[in-house]
């Protein structure tokens, strides 16, 4: 039998270990949580205080609870994020386990298990992240008294796993790669000059409307998103305004009257998107991707991301004497720490 008054997470709890049974209760302040735990010492040495058997709210029920509740204040892209690390990884392993029984060895073990399933280091983080977030909640709710999944560093961190490396175009390659698309792929190159010359998020330039370009100042409005099909706001919440070079801005004039003529002869009005598909909807990222890797294909470069085309952006503005700060501004970073941009030769 055990009965404790302790500190956690702003407040005191007292923890009740009785029977095989545990029991937690948010009190409040130093003194009442004392004194509680003291009459309960008492009634349960004299057998007057019984500890019924209670199943208890599972992980999956209270997760999948917080999760639809948390939909209207989240960002679906946030949402999609959440639902399928737990939908995947997180409940086939824990959610029938007790929400105030999960422990940090449950949250090693699904570490492990992520380990063994051949997962890189960043899902598993994405992963660890979700479930931690989830039993964060839990402890603001009163639910359980701290959250047994926080700064799980240690565990993630395996000496044998190469760090990534970022390898962002040089210039040369940047200018051959839009060369390649204007000649093999013009249908693309206005997109791939755009990407390049603003760094916006593979979301941002899908999303990306005639409306969002001031033509006299030379700027893009960044306002929405899109991630799998559905309107967002940008990354940061934040609009943001990216400059346009001079070649930018004749290239998307040029692109405009091409999509005005083509629509014209459909009789139809010229859709909103920037970037349009042949049936005027916003572009399908996964089609995009494919596309990328077919430019660096023709153009003979290595594989990289459409999101290593940012950190492009941000070597060659820096490699050009241009400052963090404002490198940082048109990426649409909210600190002024320089953006993971490596050393280019």
């Amino acid at each position: 039998m055990g009965v404790r008054a302790k500190f956690r997470k702003g407040a005191w709890w007292i923890f009740i270990h009785h029977d095989g049974r545990r029991r937690a209760k948010r009190i409040g302040d130093r003194d009442a949580a004392r004194r509680i735990a003291q009459q309960v010492r008492e009634r349960l040495a004299r057998e007057d205080l019984f500890l019924p058997r209670i199943d208890g709210e599972s992980l999956e029920q209270y997760a999948n609870a917080w999760l639809d509740a948390a939909s209207g204040n989240l960002k679906a892209s946030t949402v999609r994020f959440y639902r399928d690390n737990l939908r995947r990884h997180v409940l086939p392993l824990l959610g029938a386990r007790r929400l105030a029984a999960v422990s940090r060895s449950d949250a090693r073990d699904l570490i492990a298990s992520l380990r063994k399933k051949g997962l890189k280091l960043n899902p598993i983080k994405g992963i660890a992240r979700t479930l931690s977030t989830v039993l964060s909640q839990a402890v603001e709710d009163d639910k359980i008294a701290a959250n047994p999944a926080l700064r799980m560093g240690r565990y993630l961190r395996r000496g044998d796993e190469p760090k990534r490396q970022i390898e962002p175009l040089t210039r040369a390659e940047a200018t051959h790669l839009v060369c390649v698309a204007q000649r093999d792929f013009p249908r693309w190159s206005s997109w791939i000059l755009c990407a390049l010359r603003t760094a916006m998020r593979l979301g941002e330039l899908n999303a990306l409307q005639w409306g969002d370009i001031d033509w006299n100042g030379r700027f893009i409005v960044v306002r929405r998103n899109l991630v799998r099909g559905v309107l967002t706001s940008p990354k940061s919440h934040r609009e943001r305004k990216v400059d346009m070079s001079l070649q930018l801005r004749d290239a998307l004039a040029q692109w405009h009257r091409v999509l005005a003529t083509r629509w014209m002869k459909k009789g139809q009005p010229m859709p909103d998107w920037v970037f349009p598909s042949r049936e005027g909807a916003p572009l399908d990222e996964r089609n995009v991707r494919h596309v990328f890797t077919r430019f660096l294909k023709r153009a003979g470069l290595r594989q990289i991301r459409i999101h290593d085309l940012r950190h492009t952006f941000a070597s060659l503005l820096l490699q050009q004497g241009e400052s963090i700060v404002y490198v940082k501004d048109q990426l649409g970073h909210s600190t002024s720490r320089s953006p993971s941009t490596p050393t280019v030769t």
